[in-house]
């Protein structure tokens, strides 16, 4: 059964252009044009993934990402010509899956709709094999050798493992994990991150699952 895209895009050409795209790789795309269109759209037809672009006529893309994340865990890809980085930060935070930016080829969409799509399909930790984390014992284990983690870096650990390929800020990291954030700091964040990477490299020296994103944060993915 083909999975069905939904391309909100107010440039015909370009809609067009990546609807055909999509067709020829077996994908069963639909455009919208106008803000106001898509929250019904989305609610009545339930896309597999959405090509969401910012600018929009009658509605913001962040405000419709906002909404659709009340109700609905489907994939979004934000399309931006704008690539300055708060944009990205509060693009991620409302729960945007990925970025694509302006201008593009198509056959990047294509591939970056495919790897996104197999992350929500393949889910958690399947990303990593031999990867097996425990959530009553707050055990984590690498091709069977226990990572001994502390508490926090095991949290750590299952927020990143559970999104593979999102970035996550270290604020929103911190928010996650400390009941009051308030109370630590960045480096804090970075400090654990370190902790576990060297532990997760001593079980697996090739591991190499935990990211760092320049002027942002840190995501999980497997290389």
């Amino acid at each position: 059964m083909s999975r069905k895209i939904l391309v909100v895009e107010d440039e015909p050409k370009l809609a067009s252009l990546l609807a055909d795209y999509l067709k020829a790789s077996g994908f069963e795309p639909s455009c919208l044009g106008n803000g106001l269109e898509v929250v019904p759209w989305v609610r009545e037809r339930e896309p597999d993934l959405i090509l969401l672009d910012l600018m929009l006529p009658g509605r913001d893309g962040m405000e419709i990402c906002r909404e659709i994340r009340t109700f609905s865990a489907v994939p979004v890809i934000m399309v931006t010509a704008r690539i300055e980085e708060i944009d990205r930060l509060l693009g991620l935070e409302l729960g945007a899956d990925d970025y694509i930016c302006k201008p593009f080829s198509p056959r990047e969409v294509v591939a970056r709709v495919k790897a996104v799509l197999r992350r929500a399909r393949d889910g958690r930790m399947e990303d990593v094999p031999g990867l097996v984390l425990d959530e009553l014992r707050y055990r984590a284990a690498l091709n069977g050798r226990d990572l001994d983690l502390t508490a926090v870096e095991f949290k750590l650990l299952q927020l990143l493992a559970a999104h593979p390929g999102r970035i996550y800020r270290r604020g929103q990291l911190m928010e996650r994990i400390y009941p009051d954030p308030r109370s630590v700091s960045d480096r804090t964040i970075d400090s654990h991150i370190k902790k576990l990477r060297r532990k997760i490299e001593a079980a697996d020296p090739e591991a190499r699952i935990i990211h760092s994103v320049y002027g942002i944060g840190y995501k999980f993915e497997a290389e």
